[in-house]
């Protein structure tokens, strides 16, 4: 998927909410244990409900993962559901990886071509060798975290260095990489006081926000400093939605947050002349 079509996509819904599906066993409808692929089905139908409603969908592949063999099933067949129902939205594998040279290839070819999602995150601190690769493959895009949403964030990607925060370091040297045009950036929304700094660097660049809702993050506050004249942004919003309830109404329960959301977004892009 280009960016265009990203684009497309959010002015034709008025959103652009992504939904996260960090799927755990433990938090799900207690009558899907009974099915014979109950992380699937609850995706499926979490999808079915709310797919008018968001852009994009991000699977975090540590809830796949954790399950072994069975999680990576249900894995792949979340992402070949979307790819062929719904083939408009944007596919986000959430696996934070990154290695040198044909380490990193090999990650790209398993989630870009073998799994077919559009966009992976990827961690920076390797460099550029470790991320070109992945910026190789046409019509993908590769998601760096900048600034995340963790309290941790601090720890590290805030430090200075001559003068200068960790992470604007990484917003501007990532910009010389070959590809650059296809890269988007994690910022989180509780760091939206950030995001007027980050726009000097990267004034166009698609940001992935996580944080809205269970974190306490402020959309209105996001679009404040982040918005652009292409919008420019993926708001991403998973506990929040996907365990709105754990009877069996949960899709139902879902589709009523997705839809809170989806208004405030079409509110914000009105406001702005931007539909």
């Amino acid at each position: 998927m280009t960016t265009q079509d990203l684009v497309q996509q959010i002015r034709k819904k008025k959103s652009f909410l992504c939904i996260g599906l960090d799927t755990d066993l433990e938090k799900i409808p207690p009558h899907l244990l009974q099915t014979g692929d109950p992380i699937f089905e609850f995706n499926k139908a979490i999808i079915d409900a709310t797919n008018h409603l968001c852009v994009a969908y991000k699977p975090n592949t540590a809830f796949y993962e954790a399950y072994g063999i069975q999680g990576w099933k249900s894995l792949e067949r979340t992402i070949e559901y979307l790819n062929k129902e719904y083939p408009e939205q944007f596919t986000i594998a959430d696996a934070k990886r990154g290695d040198i040279g044909n380490t990193s290839t090999r990650y790209a070819k398993a989630f870009f071509e073998e799994l077919n999602f559009d966009s992976i995150t990827i961690a920076p601190y390797m460099g550029k060798d470790s991320i070109e690769p992945f910026l190789s493959f046409e019509n993908k895009h590769t998601i760096l975290l900048a600034l995340t949403s963790n309290t941790g964030a601090f720890d590290f990607q805030t430090k200075k260095i001559d003068g200068i925060e960790l992470y604007k370091e990484v917003l501007q040297i990532s910009k010389s990489y070959q590809g650059a045009q296809k890269l988007m950036y994690v910022v989180g929304a509780t760091k939206a006081e950030y995001l007027t700094e980050i726009r000097k660097i990267i004034p166009e660049n698609f940001l992935l926000v996580p944080g809205v809702g269970a974190q306490g993050g402020s959309l209105q506050e996001v679009c404040k400093f982040g918005i652009t004249s292409d919008i420019g942004l993926l708001i991403n919003s998973s506990r929040g939605i996907i365990y709105a309830s754990k009877g069996m109404d949960f899709a139902e329960a879902a589709k009523k947050k997705a839809s809170d959301l989806q208004g405030q977004m079409q509110k914000e892009m009105e406001s702005r002349d931007l539909l």
